[in-house]
């Protein structure tokens, strides 16, 4: 895993690259990324626990992950926080607050996803695709403390606009990335509050 992302060395270096496992299991390849990620946040941002708190909560909103077992998600995703939350209580320590942890765990509960990544849907309890998308989340800080969430289905990611699918990222430009399905602006730590 670690020469895999020594690969792409740079973005994983970046505290914004997005980066998608569409087979991501229990996490493996994503909490490499996220571990770099964290440590890119903690040279630069260390000092203020607030910076810190952003931008830690901005690494993990840079990640996403499908598998199309709901184990392997909830796993994943709870790796990812166990992982984000010992390194946020290292550098807030005091300063550490529970709606920011509130809003990880929703971020995580947006972009590591139950479905299967071949036919972009949502999958049951047995496996079996639904007719439902698979929607992921973009996250954005628009000004301050505000962060805006917009969703957008995989499929339109992949197959709307093939030139955006290709670079497997969601721009901060809303002109010409396909067609999102809501939009929020809010405070990073009441994220959780919309569901």
């Amino acid at each position: 895993v670690k020469a895999m992302c020594d690969l792409v060395k740079q973005e994983t270096e970046r505290i914004d690259s997005r980066f998608l496992e569409p087979a991501c299991g229990t996490g493996n390849f994503l909490t490499e990324i996220l571990a770099r990620k964290l440590s890119v946040v903690k040279s630069e941002y260390g000092r203020s626990p607030l910076e810190y708190e952003k931008y830690s909560l901005l690494a993990v909103s840079s990640l996403y992950g499908v598998d199309i077992m709901a184990d392997n998600v909830e796993t994943c995703r709870e790796r990812l926080f166990k992982q984000w939350d010992k390194q946020y209580r290292s550098v807030c320590k005091k300063e550490c607050n529970d709606d920011t942890r509130k809003s990880v765990r929703f971020i995580l509960s947006r972009n590591i996803v139950c479905g299967n990544a071949l036919t972009l849907k949502c999958v049951d309890e047995n496996c079996n695709d639904t007719e439902q998308d698979i929607v992921f989340s973009e996250w954005a800080f628009v000004f301050g403390s505000n962060i805006q969430r917009s969703d957008y289905s995989f499929d339109e990611l992949v197959n709307g606009n093939k030139e955006k699918a290709s670079q497997l990222t969601l721009s901060d430009s809303t002109e010409g990335e396909g067609t999102f399905l809501r939009k929020y602006i809010c405070n990073y730590r009441r994220l959780w509050e919309n569901g």
